[in-house]
């Protein structure tokens, strides 16, 4: 699986961005198996997960600090999955990736090690 993150950019506090991540499946491979994460790792700091999205049946999961202003989607007919993010803060400031793999249990969805594939980061800045 090959992974690209983009919608990355410079927002206002308070503001949105939305963040994209586009998978290439090998032909046999079906992308709505995989669940898929994004990660965030801010300057000076460690990588720390924001959401979670699991393969065809799309339950959630979202750190903390993501709920109810973070939502993560995905639409398996485009191997795309999304990270609406809203009322963005200075803190959220960081370079987002998504990674996929498959088999994984719920519990465990927070966990980077889980995951074989990752993409490079789309860097979000939240600043006035």
């Amino acid at each position: 699986v090959q992974l690209q993150a983009s919608g990355g950019g410079l927002v206002q506090p308070g503001g949105s961005l939305r963040l994209s991540c586009a998978a290439s499946v090998a032909s046999g491979s079906a992308f709505r198996t995989y669940t898929v994460a994004w990660f965030r790792q801010a300057p000076g700091k460690e990588r720390e997960f924001v959401a979670a999205i699991r393969r065809s049946g799309g339950s959630t999961a979202y750190a903390d600090f993501g709920k109810g202003r973070f939502t993560i989607s995905r639409d398996n007919a485009k191997n795309m999955v999304y990270l609406q993010m809203n009322n963005l803060q200075p803190e959220d400031t960081a370079a987002y990736s998504c990674a996929a793999d498959r088999g994984i249990i719920h519990s465990e969805v927070a966990n980077a090690w889980q995951y074989d594939y990752w993409g490079q980061g789309t860097l979000v800045t939240v600043s006035s």
